[in-house]
């Protein structure tokens, strides 16, 4: 008999100035993927919507209001024991500065200076494809 696997939707926004400049933040020593960099973002909750989530989750982690983002990226993501799907935004006008409100480090990096490995698995085709998009 198979064990059923949990199954997480995420929300996920990728902060980005004109300068093409991203905000990332560390996730925690004790969380999945320990100490590893991601685009900030958290779980969808019954009965939102991905962009209510991306919303209510950026407010809590980075203090920011965001005033557009458009949908970006779907990605499913199997690890051993979860599976995910990412609903990755471009946040490209926001009210207020990003930091790090649950005291995580926090770094703004330029799109093209992303580095895969630094991220969770399910990120790095993600990561492939905003580094292409960039010279």
């Amino acid at each position: 008999m198979s064990q059923k696997i949990k199954h997480l939707q995420v929300a996920v926004g990728i902060i980005r100035n004109a300068r093409y400049d991203i905000f990332l933040a560390q996730r925690a020593a004790s969380a999945y993927m320990a100490n590893m960099w991601e685009f900030p973002g958290g779980k969808i909750e019954a009965g939102e919507t991905a962009e209510e989530a991306l919303k209510r989750e950026l407010r809590e982690e980075t203090g920011i209001e965001v005033i557009h983002a458009s949908a970006f990226d779907v990605i499913d993501h199997r690890y051993e024991d979860l599976r995910v799907t990412l609903h990755f935004f471009i946040v490209d006008h926001w009210q207020g500065e990003p930091y790090g409100r649950e005291g995580q480090p926090q770094r703004w990096v330029n799109q093209r200076d992303l580095v895969a490995d630094e991220f969770p698995p399910a990120n790095h085709q993600l990561v492939a494809r905003l580094k292409a998009e960039v010279k």
